[in-house]
């Protein structure tokens, strides 16, 4: 049978006790690292007892029968960080485990769409995520422009994934066929914004600006998590420490989402006063 398991957020011990149970009765072993991260394979390796196969973006996507192998015989697991259906690459290994008649089964954990409510901000006052990815000098895609504007229009949150770029290629290498690949690189909050902020100037809806209330979240689930809120000019400013970071463009918020949103402010007293508004509607 062919197993996907969402190992959690935080480390090593928040895969739930079947998703252990299920990893120890498995022949085969592989850590999906190409949309997440959350601890050194050796630290896995040894929580587990058992070896684990890295699986890059280009084994799961072009190479996917070799996971799936011998999969009506023994049992595989494919291991992801967050929830198993938080990546689309992750359904179309379902898909093809389905065409060729091996058995599957999906054991789901918590992921950055429903953790996010550890900042206060209520999960069904959400709109549509966005990811935001890497700008190059050539590519500054912007299609996350008007899905914000119309989580803004009706007063919604939005929760934007920010990018990681795991065993990426240069323009260069990738051209000349030579399997090289670029340092790891996490997308932070302070770039989210940067990168925001230069497509609101350039399309000029006035979806949002320097002022408007966001969230910033890094290390979701660990031991060093870090929830800071206050305007986005603001949140340029702090240091959010090592990866992995989410940002949140706020809507229209409860008084209940304020006050809980103040004790991580960089200055409470714009929160005093959002509040204070907010009572007397």
């Amino acid at each position: 049978m062919f197993f996907i398991i969402g190992l959690g957020l935080g480390d090593v011990k928040d895969i739930t006790i079947k998703g252990l149970e299920t990893i120890k009765s498995c022949e085969r072993v592989y850590l999906e690292s190409y949309t997440s991260i959350l601890c050194d394979k050796e630290i896995l390796e040894e929580f587990y007892s058992k070896k684990i196969i890295i699986a890059d973006r280009e084994l799961v996507e072009s190479e996917a029968d070799s996971i799936l192998e011998n999969g009506n015989s023994v049992n595989i697991a494919f291991l992801v960080v967050g929830d198993p259906f938080g990546a689309t690459t992750h359904t179309d290994l379902l898909l093809r485990a389905k065409e060729l008649g091996i058995p599957a089964k999906v054991i789901h954990n918590t992921s950055i769409l429903n953790a996010v409510g550890c900042c206060g901000l209520q999960l069904y006052t959400f709109g549509q995520c966005v990811s935001l990815v890497f700008f190059t000098e050539t590519w500054r895609p912007d299609s996350f422009y008007p899905k914000i504007k119309q989580n803004r229009d009706i007063g919604l949150h939005t929760l934007c994934l920010l990018d990681i770029k795991v065993k990426e290629q240069s323009t260069e290498n990738m051209a000349r066929g030579r399997k090289i690949y670029e340092p790891p690189r996490y997308m932070t909050i302070n770039t989210a914004i940067e990168q925001l902020l230069e497509v609101e100037e350039e399309l000029g809806e006035k979806v949002y600006g320097k002022d408007t209330i966001g969230v910033g979240l890094a290390r979701v689930g660990s031991d060093t998590q870090q929830i800071v809120s206050g305007t986005f000019e603001q949140l340029m400013e702090v240091d959010f420490g090592g990866p992995l970071h989410s940002f949140i463009i706020c809507g229209n918020m409860h008084y209940l989402e304020l006050e809980f949103l103040k004790q991580f402010a960089v200055d409470k007293n714009l929160f005093d006063e959002l509040i204070a508004k907010e009572e007397k509607r």
